[in-house]
């Protein structure tokens, strides 16, 4: 039910129909922010969740593309919400990175407690798993949702519809007609296409193609190579803005972020010495990939996502540039349910109180894009590579609270602290001061060799 007052603004009433396409992260989080602000406020609405996949499937089938790394203080974030994240969910708590170059690498240990991260899987597991064996992210929040009272449709939308009362969602299992439509479909070009008929001026998010591939191997032999350490490359190679090697018990999942990678920058990155010595020399790893996708992730925020009755969160609308899309996920879903129960449904209303919380991540991603020309530039350096990690194995031996520049790459890589944080530390003058002195020392070095 919807009220509209003299001014054409919508509003929820009792009894209200939200359909939310999509039941990853984004569409769950607004799920259950919209069933927990709308029992405190005493009205009763009617959620159904339309998610086309099962994510207690391993493999394709229950997959969402993701790297799996949560940092521990969305983990403390989400528990103050009442969303705890049973051991169950969490594959391996990652307590440190190490820092890979072409000069040599380096571990580099959470600043604080807080910043560590967790590794999990968001489906069922990767091909091969038997079901019901790996407990997702994804399955976990759809269950948490229906356990709040949603109803989750397992089907795939087909057709959209605007009304003057109303939008009327097709499945192919039946249709009916929603009071809000909430599109939290991730990047799929197909559903997005049957957003622009109830959302015409939306523009669509730009992407670029990643990889991502899991890794089998036995469990001691990971805790031999691996610990409890995800591993961050930064090599001079095309395409790659970084690589990173996060293991999860039994697997270690590959992700590579940068512009459309493809086949042969991923033979490329594989080949190189500092990525083959991470595993067992005798390792065929073509053979113990258990599978692997090329997906396209959010590198700039949508425009104009929502309108009367209809708005788009999480990947489909805006998200953390090459990092933490489950955070972008929470913030643009809890933005959205706070505008919807709160506010209103009206384009005013989003437009207003939901677009605020895009436009900081989307301005947050372009100090993020600055500290990646700096990263790229240094990519390409192998004596300010080389100072980079003269100062970090130096930071190492310091008190946490000093490691000014190791703290500042745990975060560019981990997605624990915004853009905006990191960019301030960058500015800091002993990081200045420690780069150049580093840089010369270096530089005087190689003239030497």
């Amino acid at each position: 039910m919807v009220k509209t007052d003299k001014k054409n603004n919508l509003t929820l009433e009792d009894g209200a129909q939200i359909a939310v396409v999509g039941g990853g992260p984004s569409g769950s989080f607004f799920s259950y922010f919209a069933m927990e602000m709308a029992s405190r406020f005493g009205m009763n609405i009617n959620i159904d969740i339309i998610e086309a996949k099962d994510f207690n499937c391993s493999g394709a089938a229950g997959c969402n593309h993701c790297g799996g790394i949560v940092s521990e203080s969305l983990i403390q974030l989400l528990s103050a919400e009442g969303i705890v994240l049973p051991s169950t969910v969490i594959r391996q708590g990652i307590e440190s990175y190490t820092l890979h170059l072409e000069q040599g690498h380096t571990v580099i240990t959470a600043p604080f407690n807080e910043q560590r991260i967790a590794a999990l899987f968001r489906g069922g597991g990767p091909k091969g798993c038997i079901q019901g064996e790996v407990c997702g992210f994804d399955n976990y929040l759809l269950k948490l949702c229906e356990s709040k009272g949603a109803k989750i449709i397992y089907d795939r939308v087909i057709d959209t519809q605007r009304n003057d009362d109303g939008i009327l969602i097709k499945t192919k299992g039946a249709e009916k007609k929603y009071d809000l439509v909430v599109g939290a479909v991730g990047l799929n070009k197909k559903t997005f296409e049957l957003f622009h008929e109830i959302c015409p001026d939306f523009v669509t998010p730009k992407t670029t193609k990643t990889f991502i591939t899991e890794i089998q191997m036995e469990e001691e032999v990971i805790a031999e190579y691996f610990g409890d350490s995800m591993h961050v490359f930064l090599l001079n190679l095309p395409n790659i803005k970084f690589g990173a090697l996060i293991p999860k018990q039994t697997y270690v999942t590959l992700v590579l972020l940068g512009a459309d990678i493809d086949h042969k920058v991923v033979s490329q990155f594989l080949n190189t010495k500092a990525v083959r010595s991470c595993f067992p020399p005798d390792l065929n790893l073509d053979a113990a990939m258990a599978c692997q996708c090329y997906p396209f992730i959010n590198i700039k925020g949508a425009k104009l996502a929502h309108s009367n009755r209809v708005v788009l969160i999480g990947d489909s609308s805006t998200s953390k540039l090459y990092k933490n899309g489950i955070g972008a996920a929470y913030i643009t879903a809890k933005a959205a349910a706070t505008t919807a129960i709160v506010h209103g449904i009206s384009e005013s209303h989003f437009n207003k109180y939901f677009q605020p919380a895009c436009n900081k991540l989307q301005n947050d991603n372009r100090l993020g894009k600055f500290i990646f020309a700096i990263t790229s530039i240094i990519q390409k350096s192998s004596i300010l590579k080389s100072a980079m990690l003269r100062i970090v194995i130096k930071e190492q031996k310091m008190k946490r609270e000093k490691r000014l520049l190791s703290s500042m790459l745990w975060d560019t890589f981990t997605g624990s602290a915004p853009y905006n944080s990191i960019f301030y530390r960058f500015l800091h003058p002993r990081v200045m001061a420690s780069f150049i002195w580093y840089t010369i020392v270096s530089l005087f070095n190689k003239k030497i060799a």
